[in-house]
């Protein structure tokens, strides 16, 4: 994953959106070998920076990028309150639609 990931930096530029899925999968690959602290660096220093900026917030990637740093930060013993307040400072306000919505509908009968 290592190898793809930097081949795609240097083929397509570190802001790329194949370049940054390829990361995402070097990420999910860290975090299956319980390389917490890499993956936390790898996310927070250079792909959730580039994807905020090129694919911004609600980007189902960078939400993606996102959900993995948390991954990592949960399962990381000495995570501290420093990291956990890095992860909310990060995060944009989503809007939250005010009344539920539901996916289920009852059969008619």
């Amino acid at each position: 994953e290592r190898v793809i990931y930097s081949r795609r930096v240097a083929l397509f530029g570190a802001s790329h959106q194949e370049t940054l899925r390829s990361g995402s999968n070097l990420t999910a690959s860290l975090l299956d070998q319980e390389l917490w602290d890499e993956a936390k660096s790898t996310l927070r220093d250079q792909l959730l920076p580039v994807a905020r900026r090129t694919l911004e917030a609600d980007h189902h990637l960078t939400l993606r990028l996102h959900e993995r740093l948390a991954d990592a930060l949960q399962n990381t013993p000495d995570c501290t309150r420093a990291d956990l307040r890095y992860q909310r400072d990060w995060a944009d306000p989503i809007s939250i639609p005010t009344q539920a919505t539901t996916c289920w509908k009852p059969r008619p009968s």
